[in-house]
């Protein structure tokens, strides 16, 4: 008799970062090319089946990562194979890959670790520069007038106060729930015409954080008072809120996961 082959599965989390500028987004588009495509085909080579990632979230066109999370099966034919090295496929993949993705580690999970719903929180930096900079033009917003960057934080204390944000989400999505806990929300000076608005919350909806540093910029221009902020909020809707600001200044930078996810069982 010939030996029984058996098989199995084995879930990675995929920690690797991106460049936006180039990119429909995340998520895989009909008509354009996606950071997702663009990574399942890498892996699709390198491990010679076909792979599907899911990612922590869904970075909106032009929208960059410092830190994406994402996860895949692999499905091995014996114990012997059971195990990927992580450094060995983090090379691979980064021969692969275009220059403006890079992978930083590939780790084994437990089998029903998920990157999207077992995430604790996610952590977005928004990059905010008074004057004309040929060095920051790619990666920040320029503004072309001094904001009130101290009232702009009182009013970014609002956010704390509520869970519903429908006023700052997309319209006619998906989701089930506009409610997201946010965890910090403040803006910091890093030069001297430099800004970054730091926000981290369990979830975020689609142009959630871009509809926020829209609304506290128009606090900071003087046109929108901190209460006002508060009523935009209270709102529950879009158009009340400020403008989207650009994509390209826009990153994600953290997505943090309770340890179970990494408990393996062998």
């Amino acid at each position: 008799m010939y030996p029984v082959t058996t098989k199995g599965m084995q879930r990675y989390f995929l920690y690797f970062a991106y460049d936006g500028a180039r990119y429909h987004g995340w998520q895989i588009q009909p008509n354009g090319i996606s950071v997702q495509e663009t990574l399942q085909d890498a892996l699709a080579v390198v491990l010679r089946q076909s792979v599907t990632v899911t990612g922590a979230g869904r970075t909106d066109t032009g929208v960059h990562a410092r830190l994406m999370v994402a996860h895949f099966d692999f499905e091995y034919a014996d114990d012997a194979d059971k195990r990927i090295d992580g450094a060995w496929l983090t090379d691979k993949l980064n021969r692969l890959l275009p220059p403006d993705i890079a992978v930083s580690k590939v780790i084994p999970v437990a089998p029903d670790a998920h990157a999207r719903f077992d995430a604790l929180s996610r952590t977005y930096h928004y990059y905010l520069h008074v004057g004309k900079s040929p060095f920051l033009r790619a990666y920040s917003c320029r503004l072309y007038k001094a904001l009130d960057f101290e009232r702009m934080n009182e009013a970014a204390k609002v956010l704390f106060d509520y869970i519903d944000f429908t006023s700052f989400s997309k319209v006619n999505t998906d989701t089930k729930t506009n409610n997201c806990k946010i965890m910090k929300a403040e803006w910091v000076q890093i030069g001297e015409q430099e800004w970054r608005f730091e926000i981290k919350a369990d979830r975020f909806l689609r142009n959630m954080v871009r509809a926020i540093v829209g609304t506290l910029v128009e606090v900071g221009r003087g046109k929108l008072t901190v209460e006002g902020f508060r009523e935009v909020i209270e709102g529950k809707n879009r158009c009340g809120a400020g403008e989207s600001m650009p994509g390209n200044a826009l990153f994600l930078v953290d997505v943090e996961y309770p340890e179970r996810c990494f408990e393996l069982k062998d």
